[in-house]
């Protein structure tokens, strides 16, 4: 049992603790070369080889009918995720482990587990944390772990005061500028099956959710982060990848993705940043 800051209800959420979910899909190469031209990639891996880090998020989601869809474009709450009674929610962060390649034409399994559905109270008022692990295999072999953490929000308080910017580093030996304009989150929300509609509403987002524009994906940022890291790796690959989002980028607003050179424990640290240089997220990668 846990409390409900704020209000006072007591909310038993163990229920919800070790919930499992199992998808299959076929990592399609027609999906995997939309992506590569999505990112405006020069050349598209082909089939047989390994997924790049984080495309496999362009699988594995629910594209649920269209009369089970939320107000907010999400599927609607109360299904593998738990309903704690928040409108909005957000990939707050996560962490993976790629443990073997995923190749692009195999057919493989997602698991889900729901770890831990945890109360906070912070400024903005009430918010519940959700930690979810998924397994991704093929032909019995893990070749990816990863845990996300998935917060839930009150509406926004009219009046409040967005939170301080935290600056971003100063010691970047790798950077990339990348403009998001509409077509960007519009083509990357198909591909992620993803009905969020401050991606592509900017009304709803403005006047539901409280943001000044359409906002960028947290995993479409963390995936350029997880590219860059793979191309200043060296041909190093990509075991490890932890992130945390900081703060919201929005559209047609150029930001930054960048990296330090790995340091003598072989760790990279990597973030993006927003105009005036705000830290938008932060990362850190290591390598095989």
């Amino acid at each position: 049992m846990s409390a409900d800051p704020g209000i006072g209800i007591a909310h038993n959420y163990s229920e919800y603790v070790g919930r499992t979910e199992r998808r299959l899909a076929l990592i399609d190469p027609d999906r995997v070369a939309a992506l590569a031209s999505t990112f405006d990639l020069p050349s598209v891996p082909g089939d047989g080889k390994a997924l790049p880090a984080a495309w496999h998020w362009i699988f594995f989601n629910p594209f649920v009918r269209r009369s089970e869809v939320g107000s907010d474009g999400h599927p609607k709450k109360g299904g593998f995720l738990p309903d704690v009674g928040l409108p909005r929610r957000m990939w707050a962060g996560g962490r993976l482990r790629y443990h073997a390649p995923l190749p692009i034409g195999a057919k493989a399994e997602r698991v889900s587990e729901i770890l831990s559905v945890t109360p906070k109270s912070g400024k903005a008022g009430r918010l519940v944390f959700v930690t979810v692990r998924h397994r991704v295999m093929t032909e019995g072999r893990v070749c990816i772990e990863e845990e996300q953490d998935i917060v839930y929000r009150e509406s926004p308080q009219p009046g409040l005061p967005p939170p301080a910017a935290q600056p971003a580093p100063q010691d970047a030996s790798w950077s990339d500028v990348v403009t998001p304009d509409p077509v960007l989150l519009f083509r990357y929300s198909a591909l992620t099956s993803n009905g969020h509609r401050i991606h592509y509403d900017a009304p709803y987002a403005q006047a539901e959710e409280g943001y000044p524009d359409l906002v960028v994906h947290g995993p479409l940022i963390s995936s350029l982060l997880q590219g860059l890291a793979q191309r200043a790796s060296r041909g190093r690959p990509l075991a490890r990848f932890d992130f945390r989002a900081v703060s919201p980028l929005f559209v047609n607003r150029p930001f930054h993705v960048e990296a330090t050179e790995s340091d003598a424990a072989g760790v990279m640290r990597l973030w993006a940043k927003g105009p005036g240089n705000n830290l938008a997220m932060t990362a850190e990668a290591g390598f095989a």
